[in-house]
């Protein structure tokens, strides 16, 4: 018998501008396709794991929409970007548990509206500041963006990190998109370009910042003894933990030094067997770069503060020693919060990347990231199973 639980099925709608669909729908158009993938039917599916966008849809109402029955779990969960490693961790728990066998997990989202620009996609979803929050908000603290750039500036003032060191981030990771056909930003970049794109929140440029996407993206757990049965090739979930730091906005905390990495990466590596020295392809949240070079640090690739001179030494492209964010990430090939990085790991490990894909594949960890650096979760999968 082989022991564990595994990814199955992926399923990816059309991802970008991609319109006239609501994110209800787009999630049951991606959970039919990953439950396709996989050789299945939805008779099959027991269990339905819900994430949603900044819409507020699809909620647990999805499995009325796909006319599921006699469901053993059925649940939506929020973490933001840091969901979708929750949900394959609680699909996974509920498969080893025998508390549900055939669990689908959706993420949608389609916040691009037609003749509207992608930066004013979330502004509709501003907060009201009222009371003591309206400080925040007259000194310039109005959206996400400037608070992670509050965070990039805290680690560069300590340690020293650069701009240009944020850009090589940038750089390779539209390498790896421009041998992507489903990324948005197919054209290669400089650091150059990076250098002279304008300013969003300094420090950080427009290159730094993730696109803005519409579409969904699913995928199916189950056991890793049935998956042998299966279409696909089997991505074995060695390993998974969470972090939720709660770090203050304020003077003496670590926000912005360190994230819920810290936390979540022994956890995972742990329960998967494996240190750091056995990851052999990363797909990290990179809502912005900085967020990759922080979280690089927190997982132990490189030491405290050595982040920015590792990503500039091309270690994260193609040809590098650790490659990561090999679909393009969410910096130049889609925003689908963590099942971004999520479904490139699924795609690697499976050997399906095509021109992108990792030499050495064995062994991918997956991060998520959700608030302003205030929820991490990461995955181990593999293509092989647990302890062979």
């Amino acid at each position: 018998m082989v022991d564990g639980a595994s990814i199955v099925g992926l399923g990816m709608t059309e991802l970008g501008r991609v319109y006239g669909r609501s994110p209800r729908r787009l999630a049951a158009d991606a959970a039919r396709l990953a439950v396709a993938d996989a050789g299945l039917t939805l008779g099959d599916v027991d269990g339905l794991l819900v994430s949603h966008g900044m819409g507020g849809s699809p909620g647990i109402e999805l499995a009325d929409t796909l006319g599921l029955r006699d469901l053993r779990l059925l649940a939506k969960i929020e973490a933001f970007g840091a969901t979708a490693g929750a949900m394959v961790s609680y699909a996974a728990t509920s498969v080893l548990s025998g508390a549900a066998s055939t669990v689908v997990c959706v993420f949608a989202d389609a916040p691009l509206k037609p003749e509207q620009s992608a930066g004013s996609a979330y502004h509709r979803n501003a907060p009201e500041w009222y009371g003591f929050s309206g400080m925040t908000a007259a000194l310039g603290f109005r959206s996400v963006n400037a608070f992670y750039a509050l965070a990039a500036q805290r680690h560069m003032a300590r340690y020293g990190t650069t701009s240009e060191q944020l850009g090589a981030i940038a750089v390779s990771t539209r390498e790896w998109a421009t041998r992507n056909p489903l990324a948005q930003m197919r054209g290669p970049i400089t650091l150059a370009d990076h250098q002279s794109s304008r300013w969003v929140a300094e420090p950080l440029h427009l290159l730094d910042c993730c696109l803005v996407s519409n579409g969904a993206i699913a995928v199916v757990v189950t056991s890793a003894e049935r998956a042998r049965d299966l279409a696909q090739p089997p991505v074995h979930v060695w390993g998974w933990g969470q972090g939720h730091p709660g770090h203050r906005k304020e003077r003496g905390s670590e926000f912005g030094l360190t994230t819920g990495a810290v936390t979540s990466g022994p956890i995972a590596m742990k329960m998967a067997g494996v240190t750091v020295d056995d990851i052999d392809v990363c797909q990290l949240y990179d809502c912005y770069t900085y967020t990759v070079l922080v979280s690089l640090e927190d997982y132990g690739f490189c030491a405290k503060g050595e982040g920015g001179a590792f990503a500039a030494s091309g270690a994260l492209g193609p040809g590098g020693a650790l490659p990561t964010n090999t679909g393009g990430g969410q910096l130049s090939g889609y925003y689908m919060w963590g099942m971004t990085p999520l479904s490139e790991a699924v795609i690697q490990a499976r050997g399906h990347g095509g021109e992108r894909q990792a030499d050495k594949h064995d062994v991918v960890l997956v991060s998520g990231n959700g608030g302003i650096l205030d929820h991490h979760s990461t995955l181990i999968v593999s293509p092989h199973p647990k302890g062979i």
